[in-house]
């Protein structure tokens, strides 16, 4: 597939990421695959090969340096906790809260540093983010109990890598290790 640019159509945004182990990423992958198994909105329909479970650290319009140098010390411990949901109205967001351990706000400290001054959303910033990791977008209300009846316990795994999204052109880039 050809990379699209921001005259096609495509958003211009760039996100910073945090990849799971392998063990980690095949438990949320399973219940991704769990609730598209029920009919309920999952992220495992997005079948794009981009598309793996991650914590997002950034995400901005605004320009973001590349290379990008991020001073981390990975991997890291991550425990993927209790469902939350995000959003308002009928359908929401259906995701995993990550504990904010020291470990994981120094990396997300350390890569807002070195991205520098952006346009993150307020739940991205140092001091409101809210880790976590999305297992569902645009899940109705109504089917809130059926999903919450299909996710196991906690997750614990460890943030293994720091990846570069850029959705105008679809292009993942490895910035740390």
């Amino acid at each position: 597939m050809e990379p699209r640019g921001p005259g096609d159509g495509a958003k211009a945004i760039t996100s910073l990421e945090l990849l799971l182990d392998e063990a980690a990423e095949e438990a949320v992958r399973r219940e991704w695959d769990a609730l598209a198994a029920a009919g309920l909105s999952s992220l495992a329909g997005h079948t794009a090969t981009s598309n793996r479970p991650h914590v997002t650290l950034a995400m901005r319009s605004s320009p973001v340096p590349h290379p990008l140098s991020i001073d981390a010390d990975l991997p890291i411990p991550i425990e993927l906790g209790p469902p939350l949901l995000f959003g308002s109205g009928e359908r929401r967001v259906l995701a995993r809260a990550v504990v904010p351990s020291a470990a994981l706000l120094a990396l997300h400290s350390a890569v807002l540093r070195a991205a520098g001054e952006g346009d993150d959303p307020p739940h991205l910033l140092l001091g409101r983010w809210m880790p976590h990791v999305t297992l569902a977008r645009r899940l109705r209300l109504v089917d809130l109990a059926a999903a919450l009846a299909l996710l196991g316990p906690a997750i614990e795994g460890r943030g293994v890598a720091v990846r570069r999204w850029d959705a105008s052109t679809r292009v993942v880039t490895h910035v740390a290790p």
